[in-house]
């Protein structure tokens, strides 16, 4: 059974960090290509990194380097290190995955597994 738990959610002030991690089960994350994607109230959702299985990673544009997202293999575990951020990045964090091989993609039909969430609050 695929199982995304995501943690590392929380209040932070403006130009600070955080660091989510994304528990999986049910599959090896090297196995899939996997994304984080956010939504903050009355908005979409959107993609904001993608990771594919060679490694190869995307970013959505609006984020101007301050993410990085990762892979940790051996703990079965997708990361997403949040440096700098800004009151625009309050959202709820999702982690999902593709349930098959693909060039990164923020495309959201792409991800068929998806966690329940973890909320990021960054205040001024």
């Amino acid at each position: 059974q695929v199982q995304l738990v995501e943690s590392g959610g929380g209040s932070v002030q403006a130009g600070g960090s955080l660091r989510l991690s994304c528990a999986v089960s049910g599959f090896g994350t090297r196995d899939y290509t996997m994304a984080w994607f956010r939504q903050a109230p009355e908005n979409e959702r959107e993609g904001v990194a993608s990771l594919d299985v060679d490694g190869r990673a995307m970013y959505v544009d609006s984020l101007e380097g301050r993410f990085t997202i990762s892979r940790d293999n051996a703990k079965n575990t997708l990361d997403l290190q949040m440096n700098s951020l800004k009151p625009e990045d309050t959202a709820m964090y999702y982690c999902a995955a593709a349930g098959g091989h693909y060039y990164p993609t923020l495309s959201e039909t792409t991800y068929h597994y998806w966690g329940q969430g973890t909320q990021v609050t960054v205040f001024s």
